[in-house]
């Protein structure tokens, strides 16, 4: 698979490398050239650099074919409309734009933008948001029979309480992350779109979950 990252800070080239060890294609763009040192001479993708939001510098680093696309440059502006563009102008699924100003995330939230504050931001988060291909462990127990886990869920539970997503099934519900901040969801709280949910498992069971949560809910 194909991915565009505009931003060769810290985590933009962690993550270029995290990609290319899982061996993906990968182009990151970046409006200063010398910021591509932070990449080595190991990686072997593609560097251009230019204006992150840019259709043309986009086109040139290949988002015609891209699976995915992570703006994560220094600027909040340029983030958002780097991902936009990515989303509405070439149709990338799979975006996710780092942010300064935790005071934004919900309007951004409202463009269908992944959106976190960057002190939550880690290489790895970037990772489970670019990569969502069924449930991403995030703990094991020592035993490595229950895990936690982060499964994405049918967009026709938002307005759903949490405790309905979980009737009947064999996990829990550990906690929610909305709009970049953690949550323990109470007896009445309700799915929101944009919510990340992480749930308790047993790993034998994780296929199961993931099927549970990928299930609209029924309608009597």
């Amino acid at each position: 698979m194909h991915f565009v990252i505009m931003g060769c800070g810290r985590v933009g080239s962690t993550l270029a490398h995290s990609l290319e060890s899982q061996g993906h294609d990968v182009a990151v763009i970046d409006q200063d050239e010398s910021a591509f040192r932070r990449l080595g001479a190991s990686f072997e993708g593609r560097r251009v650099t230019g204006v992150g939001f840019d259709r043309d510098t986009q086109r040139e680093a290949g988002i015609e074919r891209a699976y995915a696309f992570a703006a994560v440059s220094s600027g909040d502006n340029s983030n958002i409309l780097a991902a936009r563009v990515a989303r509405e102008t070439f149709g990338v699924e799979n975006v996710v734009a780092r942010i300064y100003d935790p005071g934004r995330a919900e309007i951004y939230q409202r463009l269908g933008i992944p959106t976190v504050a960057t002190v939550r931001w880690t290489a790895d988060q970037m990772l489970r948001r670019l990569l969502p291909v069924g449930a991403s462990p995030l703990f094991r127990d020592p035993s490595g029979k229950v895990v936690l886990a982060e499964i994405p869920v049918h967009a026709d539970w938002v307005g759903h309480r949490f405790d309905e997503l979980t009737a009947n099934v064999a996990f829990r519900v550990a906690y929610v992350t909305r709009l970049g901040e953690a949550m323990v969801p109470g007896p009445d709280t309700m799915y929101q779109d944009g919510d990340l949910v992480h749930v308790a498992v047993a790993e034998n069971d994780l296929p199961y979950a993931e099927a549970a949560l990928d299930t609209p809910p029924t309608h009597d």
